[in-house]
């Protein structure tokens, strides 16, 4: 199979909304649904390029990608080389994925120790090996990294100048350290002068949680675009506010998504879904009448047609107090 050699899927022509990969959430469901009101790329969960190579069946199924994800990356995490490789060499025979990304920014104690994820940033030398490995091997059309700016010390353009060295078409900064974690303040002048000292695009991470955000962060970085994660967590609709300018999103189209998600979540996990879909309708619920009446009851149903009615009327009668 040749290096697929079609235009760029990816259009700069407008800052990118990106979707971040987010364990436990960012799921196919999750994602379908933010793709369908805004995020332009999605990508899949880290995926451990180990249990990928060991023919994990529930890494199988975190690869699935929803019918409307077009560009999909799928982001792998790893330390060794020849793993990574095989890794890749199996990704390149699953048809719809349209970029492999590197993870080296997760902070995880189980994945720095590991000598995955943000560790790399550790070992420049070691990131631009397993990197050029997955640019010299991939058959997909992108290659990308997702970093931090360092591990303890913020090394932000000397990461950046490997990860392109290393022939990423594209990175994804998340503006803090290892050490940072997501406590500290997120630094988008490091952004910034990463965007400066690299000609590929470089997407902005990091605290990213409305309008507003977005629009100072895009220009006070010069970034070609922004990746939301956790402010994307209770609200899918912040692609959409972004992409049309809007402050406030119509309680309507809220319920639209909320409901669309739930059907998605059934659908790819079955039955299973209804328990795994309380923990987003505990996000979807905050800040409403009757909020915590409203988590206690979805807390205790196991049937998928009766909360679905549950999720409607809830949020129906928030609709109906908004406009008295």
């Amino acid at each position: 199979m040749e290096k697929t050699k079609e235009l760029n899927i990816i259009d700069f022509s407008n800052p990118l909304m990106v979707l971040a990969p987010l364990a436990g959430y960012t799921d196919l469901p999750f994602r379908s649904v933010v793709k369908k009101f805004g995020a332009d790329v999605t990508i899949s969960e880290m995926i451990s390029s180990n249990a990928l190579v060991y023919n994990s069946k529930k890494t199988f199924k975190m690869l699935t990608k929803s019918p409307n994800e077009t560009p999909y990356i799928v982001q792998i995490s790893g330390n060794d080389p020849a793993i990574i490789k095989a890794a890749v060499e199996i990704l390149n025979d699953i048809d719809g994925i349209d970029g492999i990304d590197l993870n080296c920014g997760c902070p995880a104690p189980k994945v720095f120790n590991h000598g995955s994820g943000s560790n790399l940033l550790g070992d420049l030398k070691r990131l631009e090996e397993i990197l050029s490995t997955i640019k010299l091997h991939s058959k997909k059309r992108y290659t990308t990294a997702k970093i931090r700016i360092g591990v303890d010390e913020k090394i932000p353009v000397e990461i950046a100048k490997v990860v392109e060295g290393a022939g990423a078409d594209m990175m994804w900064v998340h503006g803090r350290t290892r050490k940072g974690a997501y406590k500290a303040p997120v630094d988008y002048d490091a952004i910034k002068a990463i965007k400066e000292s690299v000609k590929i695009p470089v997407i902005a991470n990091g605290d990213i949680t409305d309008y507003t955000k977005a629009k100072w962060v895009l220009e006070h970085t010069g970034a070609d675009g922004v990746m939301i994660g956790r402010g994307a967590i209770g609200k899918p609709w912040i692609f959409h506010q972004i992409k049309h300018n809007e402050q406030n999103i119509d309680l309507e189209l809220k319920k639209e998504v909320i409901l669309e998600h739930f059907d998605k979540m059934v659908e790819f996990y079955e039955e299973y879904g209804v328990v795994m879909f309380r923990k987003h309708l505990h996000d979807y619920s905050k800040g409403y009448n009757g909020a915590s009446e409203f988590r206690s009851l979805v807390n205790t149903i196991t049937d998928s047609k009766q909360l679905r009615d549950v999720i409607e009327k809830f949020f129906k009668s928030q609709i109906t107090q908004s406009k008295l």
